[in-house]
């Protein structure tokens, strides 16, 4: 069995908790309440800077040059494509272009932000990939889920779109196969930290959709 395979059968569970989660229930249904959603896209555009940096990071770690050039690729693509995203529902939503960098973290978001810097940063580079590859993999299943239950009227459709977009859908695949490649041969210590680094990756999707519905601001 492939990592990746391995990876996704052991946290099933938490990805049906995604899907399930009332946030991505009320986005297919298009009831989401517009604060919730204009909380989510600006916290969103906070992680987007982090998570932008970590794919930097792996790509400058990875010795093959078609891992780095994948890598940094993808941590153009971050800023570019999903922010134009942002920009669009920014105008209407009335949010200023400047409002995503005077925006503070939520302490999910600060959270999700630092386990994907320091994992970059420190962890093998395999590890790296297994903590980056969440975010990748669970927008790519959550899009083509919710796509299925959105109706045309829906007013969350170009978010939906874009991550059931073929050129979205192939980085996704791209960075399995890369997962997969370096797992084939990690060490057995090193592929139980890269599943501990997936697993807390998708743990944190679910933390920063539940953060969004919740509206998590600092309690103190």
């Amino acid at each position: 069995m492939s990592f990746s395979e391995d990876a996704w059968t052991r946290n099933a569970s938490i990805y049906k908790a995604i899907v399930d989660h009332p946030f991505n229930v009320e986005l297919a249904a298009g009831t989401l309440d517009k604060d919730r959603f204009r909380n989510y896209m600006l916290q969103d555009g906070v992680y987007l800077i982090a998570y932008s940096r970590a794919l930097s990071v792996a790509a400058a770690r990875a010795n093959d040059t078609a891992h780095m050039v994948a890598f940094a690729e993808s941590a153009l693509n971050a800023m570019v494509i999903e922010r134009a995203l942002h920009e669009n529902y920014f105008e209407k939503f009335g949010i200023a272009p400047d409002d995503v960098l005077a925006t503070e973290p939520s302490p999910t978001a600060l959270g999700y932000n630092n386990f994907l810097m320091a994992t970059a940063y420190h962890g093998p580079f395999e590890v790296a990939v297994a903590a980056i590859l969440p975010c990748f993999w669970v927008y790519w299943e959550v899009g083509t889920h919710i796509n299925k239950f959105a109706g045309g009227n829906n007013p969350f459709t170009a978010w939906i779109d874009t991550y059931v977009d073929e050129a979205y859908a192939a980085a996704v695949k791209q960075a399995i196969r890369i997962a997969d490649n370096i797992a084939e041969d990690a060490s057995p210590t090193v592929r139980d930290q890269m599943h501990a680094a997936f697993r807390r990756g998708i743990q944190l999707e679910w933390l920063f959709w539940d953060a969004a519905y919740r509206m998590e601001d600092w309690p103190v």
